[in-house]
């Protein structure tokens, strides 16, 4: 358990220094950009392997709370919309215009229904930060009204879903396989 909360917390100390505007500001003057991403993908990377080896060695007991009964039902749909909130953070969609933050919403969701689906210790740890850190930086994003304006397009949308569908679909037929847990009886 311990290498999985380490690698929580490097995975997602990063990610909390955009929501200190000055001191981003401070680091990014003193280490330069390239710098700061570079040290920010390779803390961040570490984290993740970190993660997801804490994660497969942490022992699957003990059970906090009884599964919710309907999560398993749910979740392909709403992994579908995850999904499609993920693509649409990456495109000029009008998702992304009228979410403003449409990846932490993704995010949210997905730690959500796993969380719901979930009871055991390890994956209260691991889809309980997504969901923090996702409603954490959503509020701080909305404060710092830190979004882009564009102008959006309808085949920015129909990539969007187009893209969070097929990597829905995919992940769904892959979960049994990579993560021992079916989420569709046609999934492998």
């Amino acid at each position: 358990m311990t290498l999985l909360l380490i690698g929580l917390v490097l995975f997602f100390a990063p990610h909390l220094i955009p929501m200190a505007p000055a001191r981003r500001a401070r680091m990014l003057e003193r280490l330069g950009e390239n710098r700061y991403k570079i040290g920010f993908s390779l803390v961040t990377g570490l984290g993740f392997v970190l993660i997801v080896w804490g994660y497969m060695r942490a022992p699957a007991e003990p059970f906090l709370y009884a599964p919710w009964p309907s999560a398993r039902a749910v979740a392909p749909l709403a992994l579908t919309v995850a999904f499609i909130f993920l693509a649409a953070a990456h495109t000029r969609s009008h998702l992304r215009a009228w979410f403003k933050h449409p990846m932490l919403i993704g995010v949210a969701i997905w730690a959500l229904v796993h969380l719901l689906a979930n009871g055991e210790l390890r994956a209260v740890w691991l889809f309980g930060a997504f969901l923090l850190y996702a409603l954490v930086d959503l509020v701080s994003a909305i404060q710092r009204r830190a979004h882009k304006t564009f102008a959006p397009s309808i085949a920015q949308d129909a990539l969007a879903v187009a893209a969070g569908l097929g990597a829905a679909l995919l992940v769904m037929l892959l979960h049994r396989h990579l993560f021992g847990v079916p989420v569709v009886a046609w999934g492998w």
